[in-house]
């Protein structure tokens, strides 16, 4: 195709570039349930502009789409999220929201693959719709931690008693967090990347 005139096509912006200092990239998916904050993470922690895939809700998913607890939400992930943050001058970590309503799952599979660990982001008003989603990750032996999405009408439970309710191994980190704020979003990674920095330790030989 032959672009002339001001018919081109604009570059990545100068503060998208990767750091030239970058040695690691890691890729992580950030999963949970329709409405629980996950393109509200990415797009809160990403250093670059986020990639999002939004898209209004119509009278199509009226019967379809399990809305409860979000009924205010005007748009979904049809796709997926990505945004970028670096951890450190050198460890780079691509970010991946998967999308919630249950429908788009399906996608879910290619957005795992080489996925070296996962955030699983609850409501605590609609526990029952994080189910399914911890059970995918089990299934497929993605690690993982629980971010606990600080509603301002959402119930707060002891952390044990959110354990117990999910049916978590005791090894796996449970933290609050507020998907809006970036400093916390970022604590959210720093505990996946510690859990998953233990996890590797533990298998390597003494």
């Amino acid at each position: 195709m032959d672009f002339k005139g001001s018919d081109t096509i604009p570059g990545p912006r100068t503060e998208d570039h990767l750091p030239h200092t970058a040695r690691a990239a890691v890729k992580i998916v950030i999963v949970g349930g329709f409405g629980v904050g996950k393109t509200t993470m990415v797009g809160s922690v990403s250093e670059i502009r986020p990639l999002t895939t939004e898209e209004t809700m119509t009278q199509a998913g009226v019967g379809v789409d399990d809305n409860y607890g979000s009924e205010s939400k005007t748009a979904t992930t049809v796709a997926m999220d990505f945004g970028r943050i670096s951890i450190t001058d050198q460890l780079v970590l691509y970010l991946f929201g998967t999308p919630g309503q249950e429908r788009f799952w399906f996608l879910w599979n290619g957005l795992f693959e080489g996925a070296l660990g996962a955030v699983v982001l609850i409501d605590t008003r609609r526990l029952e719709v994080s189910f399914d989603v911890i059970g995918r990750l089990e299934e497929r032996g993605v690690p993982f931690v629980v971010a606990v999405n600080s509603f301002p009408d959402g119930p707060r439970y002891p952390i044990e008693d959110l354990r117990s309710a999910l049916d978590l191994a005791e090894e796996i980190p449970i933290i609050e967090c507020d998907a809006r704020r970036r400093a916390s979003s970022r604590d959210v990674l720093m505990t996946l990347m510690r859990f998953l920095h233990a996890l590797a330790t533990a298998k390597t030989p003494a």
